[in-house]
């Protein structure tokens, strides 16, 4: 069985580069990929296409990028909190696809998978549609949608072994299992990383065939996005 293990978050991320397109697991600041976002914003690289289900926020996750200017093109579902990916939106310093959160999703699966491109009736009729192909099935309108063609994948599980299986932790299994195998390269950081044969096999979500690098992720905030206290 190949090892995948690298000892280091600058191990993982060999080969990164100005330009490049980047998938990014994660949903709102949970699940976030926190020490490969750390390190791309310190090797400040920059024309960078990110693909993610939103920005983080203005001080943390892919909003830091946002902020060093890092990211010319944002390709999301949503704007959320972040005050400064609307600003440069708004102004037009940031070119961005807002794409329904299904189509997002279903984009990075068919690339998993190996296939081009896909029908979905989610945007027939909107600007979502404009210049793409559209048929007719069984009565029903669609739209074809390409899968995204992506450099990296930066993911974050919870455990995982030296072979690149991973395990994720309740709600961080949102699009990180879809982005893994999803680009020429996939990085998965891990809380706990265990040796080959470590992992119960059918606790296991995604297999290491998906995965090209894994390493032990250290220091994570994992903070919340919008928090809400019941008053006792």
């Amino acid at each position: 069985m190949i090892n995948k293990k690298v000892n280091s978050v600058s191990q993982a991320l060999e080969g990164v580069q100005d330009g490049m397109t980047f998938m990014l697991g994660g949903f709102g600041l949970c699940g976030i990929p926190e020490n490969a976002i750390e390190k791309l914003v310190s090797l400040d690289i920059s024309e960078l296409i990110c693909i993610s289900n939103n920005a983080g926020i203005d001080d943390f996750g892919l909003g830091k990028l946002l902020q060093n200017k890092q990211i010319k093109k944002m390709i999301a579902s949503y704007v959320g909190e972040n005050a400064e990916f609307e600003r440069q939106m708004l102004s037009g310093e940031l070119e961005v696809e807002l794409t329904p959160q299904g189509t997002l999703a279903e984009k990075c699966r068919a690339a998993q998978t190996g296939i081009p491109a896909f029908f979905t009736p989610a945007g027939y009729g909107t600007e979502v549609a404009e210049g793409k192909e559209t048929r007719v099935f069984n009565g029903k309108n669609y739209v074809m949608e390409e899968a995204y063609q992506a450099d990296f994948a930066f993911v974050k599980a919870w455990k995982g072994d030296e072979a690149g299986n991973l395990i994720f932790k309740g709600t961080a299994r949102n699009f990180n299992p879809l982005m893994c195998g999803a680009a020429t390269i996939t990085v998965a950081e891990v809380e706990e990383l265990l040796p080959i044969g470590g992992l119960d096999p059918n606790q296991i979500h995604i297999p290491g065939i998906l995965v090209d690098r894994i390493f032990r992720g250290n220091l994570y905030e994992k903070r919340i996005e919008q928090l809400t206290l019941k008053k006792i």
